[in-house]
């Protein structure tokens, strides 16, 4: 593990640069093999398709942006996406969560992960969501966390021909106490 540790920017300026900077580390995660809404291989403009609309959500509002740089670098992001219902307005579903794959193995996704969960309880929410596809052993990190599997949807993600994928829903309650 690495014993530098990230440092956080919630709601960046989304500037042009680092509009670059978050599509390159998308496409460096789905390249080496990331579930983060593509397969690879993809280019930025591919990413662009999905990523434009992302960024605009978070630069007008109602989705926020967390990153974590390593030094200068950005290593890892992950965006808290509001469910835009009324009903819902008490948790949010972390979306795009990722750790460039230069950073794997240092920590960087726990101290996001934890991150994001002490965020979650400073707004006063209670719980946080992330879908996860199956088949790549994501479920066991967040399980780690303290995530619970709270429904499944058998073959919602074809990521080829033949090769359909479950989509897991997971869920952290932040009412429970997890310090210590």
């Amino acid at each position: 593990m690495s014993s530098v540790a990230l440092r956080f920017v919630l709601d960046p300026d989304l500037t042009p640069e680092l509009r670059a900077e978050i599509i390159a580390l998308w496409v460096d995660v789905t390249n080496a093999g990331g579930a983060v809404g593509f397969v690879a291989p993809v280019t930025a403009a591919d990413v662009r398709t999905i990523a434009d609309p992302t960024l605009a959500a978070i630069a007008d509002g109602p989705d926020r942006l967390l990153l974590g740089y390593a030094g200068d670098r950005l290593a890892a992001m992950a965006i808290f996406t509001d469910n835009r219902f009324h009903l819902k307005t008490h948790y949010r579903v972390l979306t795009r969560v990722m750790v460039h794959p230069g950073c794997q193995g240092e920590g960087y996704g726990l101290e996001l992960m934890r991150a994001a969960e002490r965020i979650g309880r400073r707004w006063g929410l209670a719980a946080l969501q992330i879908t996860v596809r199956d088949g790549l052993g994501l479920d066991r990190f967040y399980r780690h966390l303290g995530y619970r599997e709270v429904g499944r949807l058998p073959g919602a993600l074809r990521v080829a021909t033949g090769d359909d994928r479950d989509e897991l829903h997971m869920w952290l309650d932040l009412s429970a106490d997890r310090s210590g």
